[in-house]
């Protein structure tokens, strides 16, 4: 128990080590000497023993000072070395490395819904407060996705297709990804509280905190994390409906949010069947990667839900029959893709 407990204190001090590289920008530290330790030796074996050990716990596990100091010379080493690259920020390319910090076909898919939610509320249609609307929720998108690269740095270098993301590459800094999504978060979130309203913008907050501190850790933890990364989906309508009518008592916004979050299962479980080499080697924990069957099944389900949903809307007067009859065969086909993908 104590060898394994002595290990497992090595391994997170290597671990960290490693991670102070991959996360760190180009360019190298000063070697930290280090002291010798003071504490006593957490194990001894005693000379009666019975039991004769093949190897000690010295052979197997290198001793944890040792670490640091391989680990910085090599860093010195790759200094001194002509493949040592210093990458400057150019500030030519520094609106290129916002667009894709931000994740920008996604943030415009975000604030795409988020007009569709304003358009489709009861209400007013106020321009000023519909184009404000739509770039405070452009720029929260930023500051989320800007931040889940910050966190997955070292799983995004490990898949073929994030590996060259400019967090991976070394074109910014971790510490220019935190600005910006400072920058862009407070500025979003203002927009939305003093333009719009304090609920669009307590959704706001609301869908950062859940996308950053709940779905990203999530994603290699538990198949969960896609229910969470759903909801996550579903939110930016609410935001502009909230934006044009207020609040959201009416169950048109609710069956609106709830078409896209059903969408999102035969949507995101398609796209990752093709991303399990990708997504088992750096870790995270997909449907796809862990249940195949169950993530094949999701998405199945879902597209029925989906399908009725159609027929829901008119029986709550959020639409007429004729929204139900022309999606049937939409639908219908939507089931008969996820039957094939159910038979793969």
């Amino acid at each position: 128990m104590m060898i394994f407990l002595s290990s497992s204190l090595r391994l997170c001090r290597f671990t960290k080590c490693c991670n102070n590289i991959l996360t760190t920008s180009y360019s190298a530290r000063p070697v930290i000497k280090e002291e010798s330790l003071q504490e006593p030796p957490w194990i001894t074996v005693s000379s009666s023993s019975k039991t004769k050990l093949k190897f000690s716990p010295e052979d197997l596990i290198p001793p944890a000072q040792l670490i640091p100091k391989k680990l910085d010379a090599s860093i010195e080493n790759a200094k001194n070395s002509e493949g040592w690259n210093k990458l400057a920020l150019e500030s030519s390319k520094i609106h290129k490395h916002c667009l894709a910090l931000s994740k920008i076909r996604l943030t415009s898919l975000v604030v795409i819904t988020t007009m569709g939610g304003y358009a489709l509320a009861p209400g007013a249609f106020d321009p000023q407060t519909f184009i404000t609307c739509a770039l405070g929720t452009g720029l929260v998108s930023a500051t989320a996705n800007s931040i889940n690269q910050f966190f997955e740095v070292p799983f995004d270098a490990q898949m073929s297709r994030t590996k060259n993301r400019v967090l991976v590459r070394g074109h910014v800094t971790p510490a220019h990804a935190v600005a910006f999504a400072a920058i862009s978060g407070i500025t979003g979130l203002s927009i939305l509280y003093f333009t719009v309203n304090g609920l669009t913008a307590a959704l706001g907050a609301a869908n950062l905190v859940l996308y950053t501190m709940i779905y990203t850790p999530m994603k290699r933890v538990s198949i969960l994390n896609t229910w969470v990364g759903s909801i996550v989906g579903a939110i930016p309508p609410l935001m502009g409906w909230a934006g044009c009518a207020g609040d959201l008592l009416a169950p048109g916004a609710w069956v609106m949010s709830g078409m896209l979050y059903a969408w999102q299962f035969p949507h995101f479980n398609a796209l990752s069947w093709n991303l399990r080499p990708d997504y088992s080697r750096a870790g995270y924990r997909m449907m796809a990667v862990t249940n195949p069957g169950l993530c094949r099944r999701t998405a199945l389900r879902y597209t029925g839900v989906l399908m009725g949903l159609s027929y829901l809307s008119p029986m709550l007067d959020v639409t007429n029959w004729w929204f139900a009859a022309a999606s049937t065969p939409l639908n219908a086909y939507f089931l008969y893709l996820g039957e094939l993908f159910l038979a793969i």
